[in-house]
């Protein structure tokens, strides 16, 4: 039998100052669910276990000796910094759970502008960091929507992915060090180098870990020159999403590397742009030093042409367009209200595929969801990170609620949605999360997405948190599931 909430609460005492220790109980509930479940805590319902305590830790060590204790007395560990995670990795599904939040390590360490190197704490904020940066003509090239809330240590746990990454890259191509706690108190840390040969790279143990193997403690993240003044924007509408495709291929394959490469469909287009006119909406953004910005675009307008693109659409559009797609959290809460108000509310899932896949991936569950899912108002979707030999498709939806309570919501609209896209993009050979992470609503299908090679992520949690402690459910299955 474990230990109780009130021995729980007593002996972190002797860990951590009495202040650290918070065991109100909204802040309680609060902190059991994350976005996934926001239908349901927009009208109070709160659904999963309430967490015993949440800790406010500000150093390393302390997180060791806080995993060392949970660990040796069974006690489950959520790991949480910005609390920006949308697929209910920060859920508290288990009894008397503890979340550890990191968001008080907020020192940035170092900006060091000759390696090009930032060192920061995992609760430092992205947009904190990047303002700084910037004063300096720096950035470290990573703009996810979730800039104005999401922290450090949360982006590297998810393997975040900003709108700039087909340029920059995801978050694993911009951390060249971290130092990380493991369930058993050990602190490791690895050294910043530009690049080992010295066996497996043991970053990739810890970036996008979730939380279900360690706690990210401290990141190094590679940086660039910031160069604003030389960006140049491009819009044009398509007839339809495969010939975006083919031409976000074409871009990619022949070398150019644009910051951005969207790819909207015409109800998401419709849902962003009022100059869409009922068609697809293409867009790219070039950046970096002038010469490259204007050769990628003179290659970008070339290769758009030899499409026939319906037409081209005035780069002040696009330029005020993408100045203005960041969440904050003015926009959360009118959304949380408008959401209260209507009993319309809208999720996204996102998957990535071959060029070969995609363009089945995007009309197999576009004609499902449509087929099978009940009081849809509005089904989209775009491509928004392109790679070498593929890219991603990011589903969007909005649909009515009906005769349901608030718990409902998942079990009838979000949870079948999200079912028919994983089992629509594994199906056609593709990955079934492409940057939100597992977080607990996908690890059913984790067996297939690895297939033969669950082998070696299952190891790892048996090395390294063979007690189980470490966000039970989040990418790894639990009893239940």
């Amino acid at each position: 039998m474990g230990l109780s909430r009130e021995q729980i609460v007593q002996d972190l005492k002797s860990i951590l100052a009495e202040e650290q220790i918070i065991t109100d109980e909204q802040v309680l509930k609060d902190n059991s669910v994350d976005r996934f479940r926001k239908y349901e805590t927009i009208h109070g319902v709160y659904t999963q276990p309430i967490p015993a305590a949440v800790v406010k830790v500000k150093q390393a060590e302390e997180i060791s000796n806080l995993l060392s204790y949970m660990n040796k007395n069974g006690i489950n560990a959520v790991p949480k910094t910005g609390g920006s995670a949308t697929e209910g990795g920060l859920e508290t599904i288990v009894e008397n759970s503890l979340v550890i939040d990191g968001s008080e390590m907020n020192e940035i360490v170092s900006i060091d502008p000759y390696n090009m190197l930032a060192t920061v704490q995992c609760g430092v904020p992205l947009e904190e960091l990047e303002n700084k940066l910037r004063e300096q003509g720096l950035t470290t090239g990573h703009s996810p929507q979730s800039k104005p809330l999401a922290q450090m240590g949360g982006l590297v746990a998810t393997r975040s992915i900003g709108q700039l990454s087909t340029l920059y890259g995801g978050i694993e191509d911009m951390v060249v060090g971290l130092e990380a706690v493991f369930p058993n108190g050990n602190i490791t840390k690895i050294k910043n180098v530009p690049r080992r040969a010295a066996g497996p790279d043991i970053r990739h143990v810890i970036i996008g870990n979730e939380g279900a193997l360690s706690y990210i403690t401290e990141v190094t993240v590679k940086l660039f020159q910031y160069q604003p003044e030389n960006n140049q924007y491009y819009g044009y509408l398509l007839e339809d999403m495969k010939t975006g495709f083919e031409i976000l291929r074409e871009v990619m394959v022949k070398g150019y590397k644009p910051s951005v490469a969207r790819l909207y469909d015409p109800e998401d287009a419709a849902d962003h742009f009022d100059f869409s006119k009922g068609k697809c909406v293409l867009i790219f953004m070039a950046e970096g030093p002038k010469s490259i910005v204007q050769a990628t675009g003179e290659a970008i307008e070339e290769i758009v042409t030899e499409h026939n693109p319906s037409e081209k659409v005035d780069s002040n559009k696009i330029q005020n367009w993408f100045e203005n797609l960041n969440w904050d959290p003015a926009k959360v809460e009118e959304e949380r209200k408008e959401i209260k108000e209507t009993n319309n509310i809208g999720f996204t899932t996102e998957v990535s595929g071959t060029w070969s896949n995609i363009n089945e991936i995007y009309e197999n569950c576009i004609k499902r969801i449509r087929q099978e899912i009940p009081d849809i108002t509005m089904l989209g979707g775009h491509s928004s990170h392109s790679y070498m030999n593929g890219t991603n498709m990011y589903f969007v939806y909005y649909y009515d609620l009906v005769n349901i309570q608030p718990e409902e919501e998942i079990s009838k609209y979000h949870y079948p949605i999200n079912k028919i896209i994983v089992e629509e993009t594994l199906k056609a050979g593709g990955s079934m999360v492409h940057h939100h992470g597992v977080g607990k609503h996908r690890t059913p299908w984790i067996k297939d997405e690895y297939g033969s090679s669950y082998y070696i992520l299952e190891t790892l949690k048996k090395a390294f948190d063979p007690n189980g402690i470490m966000n039970k459910g989040t990418i790894y299955p639990g009893e239940d599931q």
